[in-house]
């Protein structure tokens, strides 16, 4: 894999975490019992971060409401408070309560103070001392003082005291599933409607704390007197002439539009409003995205809407540290519908020639205070357009549907244009700024998300609002999906090797655990055999142990390896041999436990492997000379495992091949993942990519090995190959290729160039790279799964038939003659 893994990080939007940052998903088990909604009072915020580092309020707090018809007493309850883990030592903290909540109203219980923040809460109705974490924990409301026992969901919904509760984070104790985790900056709360469903992560909203007490005072004590209507203004006036709102963390009023579109369904719900009466200045967007949480609107589009609320500039992430640009919404909004059914403002229709080809300034730094010239770079085009209406038409896809219901179109279909339909990334001042990202805001039960291939087109007009979504770019949120034409995209076949011929290939097989389906299995071992017409020599990336991403220790990948060598033997291939090495537990990257790894097949009838011992996960490998003749000290052995230039990151395996009395070098590698590179589309331009560092010294490392095996002979048979995540034109490449390799995918033309499709653009990541000494050199990417919404892996596999070198002119003239011959009767040999 290249990038990170994604995850939903705030209960709002997908985003992204990096493979240095995220090291496997978490799967949440079943939903926890639940007890019977509360009638009248709920836990409406809760927030632990008071008085912590980067906090403004100076305590924690919990805030009740009341959405019933009456008065509810509280004396005798109780807020308790327990620790997200809950384990056999944990106990519920409480602090009890005195008073009532009045119908509507709100009541606020003041915990522990911290020694930082600036800003206190209004007066609290009631205090404690609880010391509340700042992420994850579980807040009970109970009718009683007693502290609870409960240490489960179940046991804690079948407490008749426990008259709601809210589990926040990673909280074990929750109703349903549990809200995103928290920050010293965030709290958990109920939608304005004061929903109680029983479950925490469909109820609440991570947000800005926002503590009321039972006087309707707010942040800072005191009566606030009558409540800030904000500044009117426009639209256009919010979003400014900047990516930030010169209105942000501020409240407007008499913001009016024309409703566009809504998203009614997932954490992430809201409106899009458009101004029908726009200014004269090309750089200020005319659309605003209304958050409403949980809470579908009550909206139509057409409706011509009056707005209040706060300007927000979104992050997907802490806004101070955050490489990913921001989305201007307005939040805690209420509005009045006025007429319906008005005629919705044109959208801005995109034509080829619409977007620019220079993706951004070249700023050092951050953009987000620039201003935005939207005629000359793509980010600011798009920017000047953020949440109004745009629409395409008869949009080539270049990137396939995925696991998120996503796609990638290209409204420039003349830049960079694949063979096959795709768009290919040639440099990093060469991206293709027409791509766009496509997902649907249509119900499912109305249009299911199409399943389309690279080179499939959208036909006739797909519009929507268009935002910047953190995973992907700038989005087009479809509100109309054009229908789908087939391109009928096949996948390739690679030529037989001949006789005289050694085919070794290179195939990331995606975290291949036995745990996978067998369906998973059998189309990997197709592609070896029928679309790889069964290499010689396959070098492995991302081979998993046995038990997966199960973290327990177990490094062994015999029982993968077995499983995948039967699919190929079933799928009609040769009875491969393996030959691998062991990482040490956690030491390689990956998901923990998973202990991915390098390894080789071979085919013994065609090729041998020469076995020579001390291979182990810390042992070196090393080159020797016997008789004249090149050896490896091992075999497998991985070469200098303990350099730094491997820490969390794989090792690279040589193995010593003997095909047809010649002897060949195989290295199998996996170079560190791109996880921790700024984003390219992000705030930061040009990004950093940091992660280059570690690949550049991998390469200078591995180009070591290299250089002696050619230095002992200078014929050496040489042939790297792997998932080396990185680009033809990158520091690494150009570090490996200065050494005496060369890098085969620069022999194709531009356009062929990929391997990988990320985001829409086609580019390499894996590469063979071959010395100097292999003769009749063939070479191909085998293209089968990163064009294709089906795939068995996110990479093609590589391929290269050569006939190796004796280092003997004279012996080698010989082999090309009879490679000739073999020539000769191949292409009269009847197929089968």
């Amino acid at each position: 894999m290249q990038r990170g893994l994604r995850v939903t990080i705030s209960g709002r939007r997908k985003s992204v975490l990096t493979a240095a940052a995220v090291a496997g998903l978490v799967v949440s088990g079943a939903p926890a019992a639940l007890a019977a909604p509360s009638a009248d009072a709920v836990i409406s915020e809760v927030y632990g971060g008071g008085g912590n580092v980067g906090a403004t309020l100076t305590n924690d707090f919990v805030e009740l409401a009341n959405h019933g018809g009456a008065p509810l007493a509280l004396d005798g309850f109780s807020v308790q408070y327990l620790p997200a883990t809950a384990s056999a030592s944990s106990t519920w903290q409480v602090t009890k309560l005195a008073g009532s909540v009045a119908a509507g109203g709100r009541y606020l219980v003041q915990e522990s103070k911290g020694t930082g923040g600036t800003t206190a809460l209004p007066t609290p109705d009631a205090t404690g001392t609880i010391a509340m974490s700042g992420t994850a924990g579980t807040i009970a409301l109970v009718s009683g003082a007693t502290a609870l026992t409960c240490k489960t969901a179940a046991d804690c919904a079948a407490d008749p005291q426990v008259k709601d509760l809210v589990g926040f984070g990673d909280a074990v104790v929750r109703e349903g599933t549990p809200t995103a985790a928290l920050s010293n900056a965030t709290s958990a709360a109920r939608a304005a409607s004061l929903a109680d469903t029983d479950n925490n992560s469909a109820d609440f909203t991570v947000g800005d704390p926002t503590p009321t007490n039972s006087k309707g005072e707010t942040s800072g004590g005191g009566d606030t007197g009558p409540v800030d209507p904000g500044t009117p203004a426009k639209i256009h006036d919010i979003q400014g002439t900047t990516r930030i709102s010169p209105f942000k963390d501020k409240k407007v009023s008499d913001v009016t539009g024309i409703v566009t579109a809504a998203r009614t369904f997932g954490s992430s719900r809201g409106f899009w409003l458009t101004d029908p009466n726009p200014d004269s200045d090309p750089r200020t967007s005319e659309g605003l995205f209304v958050f409403t949480g949980s809470t579908t609107p009550a909206v139509a589009v057409g409706d011509a809407v009056t707005a209040a609320g706060t300007v927000k500039e979104f992050y997907p992430d802490a806004p101070a540290t955050s490489t990913y640009q921001s989305l201007t919404e307005l939040s805690s909004a209420q509005w009045t519908v006025g007429t319906h059914e008005n005629a919705l403002p044109a959208p801005t229709k995109i034509t080829p020639d619409q977007i620019p080809d220079v993706l951004a300034p070249n700023a050092g730094g951050s953009i987000e205070a620039l201003p935005l010239e939207p005629a000359k770079y793509s980010l600011d085009f798009w920017e000047s357009h953020e949440s109004e209406i745009v629409s395409i038409s008869d949009a080539r896809v270049v990137g396939p549907s995925n696991d998120f219901d996503e796609l990638y179109v290209t409204t420039k279909p003349q830049q960079n244009p694949t063979q096959r339909g795709g768009t290919v990334y040639l440099g990093y001042d060469k991206i293709n700024t027409g791509v766009l990202k496509v997902q649907s805001i249509i119900p499912f039960d109305q249009q299911p998300f199409p399943k389309v291939n690279t080179g499939d087109v959208l036909t006739g007009t797909t519009s929507g609002p268009v935002e910047y979504s953190s995973f992907g770019g700038y989005t087009l949120f479809a509100s109309q999906l054009g229908a789908t034409k087939d391109n009928h995209l096949q996948k390739e076949v690679t030529a037989r090797q001949r006789p005289g011929q050694l085919a070794v290939a290179t195939y990331n097989v995606e975290n291949l655990a036995p745990s996978d389906p067998d369906t998973k299995f059998a189309q990997l071992a197709h592609g070896i055999v029928d679309n790889l017409a069964a290499p010689d020599v396959v070098t492995l990336e991302e081979i998993q142990d046995n038990d997966g991403a199960t973290n327990d220790g177990v490094v062994a990948a015999d029982v993968t390896l077995k499983k995948f060598t039967d699919a190929i033997v079933a799928a009609g291939g040769p009875h491969y041999q393996w030959r691998e090495i062991d990482p040490t537990n956690d030491e390689d990257g990956g998901e923990p436990g998973g202990n991915i790894r390098v390894g080789f097949l071979f085919n013994p009838a065609r090729v041998s492997f020469v076995d020579r011992p001390g291979g182990s996960a810390l042992s070196s490998v090393g080159v020797t000379k016997d008789h004249g003749k090149v050896h490896l000290t091992q075999s497998p052995g991985r070469v200098d495992p303990t350099n730094d230039a491997w820490t969390d990151s794989r090792k690279p395996l040589a193995g010593e091949f003997v095909f047809q009395g010649r002897t060949v070098f195989v290295i199998a590698n996996h170079f560190n993942s791109k996880g921790g590179d700024q984003p390219t589309h992000g705030r930061f331009q040009p990004p950093v990519r940091s992660s280059e560092v570690q690949r550049q010294t991998q390469a200078t490392v591995l180009k070591g090995f290299v250089s002696q095996l050619l230095s002992a002979d200078r014929n050496a048979n040489v042939v790297v190959a792997g998932d080396l995540n990185d680009y033809q034109f990158s520091p690494a490449l150009a570090q490996l290729t200065s050494g005496g390799l060369k890098d085969l995918i620069a022999t194709l033309p531009a356009a062929e160039r990929y391997s990988y499709v990320f985001e829409g653009q086609s580019q390499v990541l894996d590469h063979i790279l071959a010395s100097g000494a292999l003769r009749g050199v063939d070479y191909d990417v085998v293209h089968i799964n990163a064009e294709f919404a089906d795939q068995a892996s996110d990479h093609d596999p590589q391929i290269v038939r050569f006939r190796p070198s004796t280092g003997n002119k004279l012996q080698d003239l010989a082999y090309d003659l009879l490679d000739y011959l073999d020539q000769l009767l191949w292409r009269t040999a009847p197929r089968k």
